[in-house]
């Protein structure tokens, strides 16, 4: 398909990747039903300390970006994307029940860990497969578009939890039993609403992953890599911005409203952005996306009130909306055709080990020092990752 310049860049954007945003949207609405909760029942149903749901949330996270890598690598050998990302999908459904029936942490953690990895199966063959149907004039607002479509889910979600846990006396069982609809109906969508291109591109000489392939997965693609794994350690799990909205006195029904503001602004802003980065340097976009981030952090640092709380999820959601994207975008130009899906479970790989370790010490730090020096922490890696695009800036001259 060429892109045509008579007609709006979002009419130009293949059937399949909308698709596969509606897809995202509907499980994300069922995940953050669960997840916008589930800092909350850990720590209030459960008793769970604030290290545990750190470990337990970096080690899901972690687990999801590290199959990553597995199933890209595999959609690369097969030269099939789709089914891959339905396995992962319908995984991704059929453990949402099981954080309804959960009366322990040990529970709760095979649960999460058994989600994120349906999340780890689909997440590298469905964004090799956007890159696969569109053209690279306007892959960045494709990728904008599938990930703002997928966070309108990422709000929705919290907002269903907070009617439900109002109206249903702060039952966490029963929304969690509500959140298995949106999973049932997103593996519909995927299965009736996405075609995969007939000519998809094989891994050359046979095993993507041996050493004359990974050669070709040049400098700077690594370089991508890198830099994504250091904005990682500076974005640590978002379980930490509903435990300081906690920390403000606001009641448990409406804490979930925190990640509804996060992810209004990242919906808002992911698309735009997205259309950005086709048309100006990435670098540049990158480094605005870490200035904001760090204004994100220094305001959480600063106060849990109801004010500060607003406007330091709003600067955070921003920062997402502004290089989430980008990054992804970032690793299809720079992976060759054949390898994308390899590439994209690669970087995710990587910035799956950081986001365990950032969780860890997130919630080390919570417990020793306190919120503060969490979100301190997040401030200096993020103005390490500034410094990295500055020398490489230099060093490229």
């Amino acid at each position: 398909m060429k892109p045509s310049g008579s007609r709006p860049v979002w009419r130009q954007i293949p059937a399949s990747v909308w698709a596969l945003g509606c897809v995202s949207m509907l499980m994300d609405i069922s995940s953050e039903m669960i997840h916008s909760l589930l800092p909350l029942f850990m720590a209030t149903v459960l008793h769970a300390s604030s290290l545990s749901i750190g470990l337990i949330e970096g080690a899901a996270e972690a687990t999801a970006l590290i199959v990553k890598v597995f199933s890209g690598t595999l959609s690369d050998y097969l030269g099939k994307r789709k089914s891959l990302a339905l396995l992962g999908y319908s995984l991704g459904a059929l453990t949402k029940p099981l954080f309804a029936l959960a009366a322990s942490i040990d529970m709760v953690l095979s649960a999460r860990l058994l989600d994120r990895v349906g999340k780890g199966i689909r997440g590298a063959p469905r964004d090799a497969l956007v890159a696969d149907v569109t053209p690279v004039e306007i892959r960045g607002a494709a990728f904008g578009l599938r990930q703002s479509l997928d966070t309108i889910g990422s709000f929705l979600g919290p907002l269903l939890a907070v009617g439900l846990m109002l109206a249903w006396a702060n039952d966490f069982r029963a929304v969690f039993w509500v959140a298995v609809i949106p999973g049932v109906l997103s593996v519909a969508m995927l299965l009736f609403g996405v075609t995969e291109p007939a000519n998809l591109a094989r891994a050359k000489r046979g095993n993507p992953i041996r050493r004359s392939n990974l050669r070709r997965l040049g400098r700077e693609y690594w370089w991508v890599v890198m830099v994504g794994a250091v904005f990682t350690l500076a974005r640590f799990s978002e379980a930490f911005l509903v435990l300081r909205a906690q920390q403000g006195g606001i009641a448990i029904a409406w804490v979930p409203l925190v990640m509804v503001a996060m992810n209004v602004v990242y919906s808002a802003t992911a698309y735009p952005f997205g259309r950005l980065s086709d048309r100006m340097p990435h670098r540049t976009l990158l480094a605005w996306g870490l200035l904001v981030l760090v204004g994100a952090d220094l305001i959480l640092a600063s106060s849990a009130r109801w004010e500060a709380m607003l406007a330091g999820v709003g600067l955070w959601g921003l920062h997402m909306g502004m290089t989430q994207g980008l990054l992804a975008k970032m690793v299809a130009d720079t992976a060759p055709e054949d390898l994308r899906g390899t590439g994209f479970g690669f970087f995710n790989l990587v910035s799956g080990v950081a986001m365990l370790l950032a969780s860890a010490l997130a919630g080390l730090l919570w417990d020793r020092l306190g919120a503060a020096a969490t979100f301190y922490a997040g401030a200096g890696f993020s103005l390490l990752s500034l410094a990295m695009l500055f020398m490489r800036r230099i060093g490229s001259r």
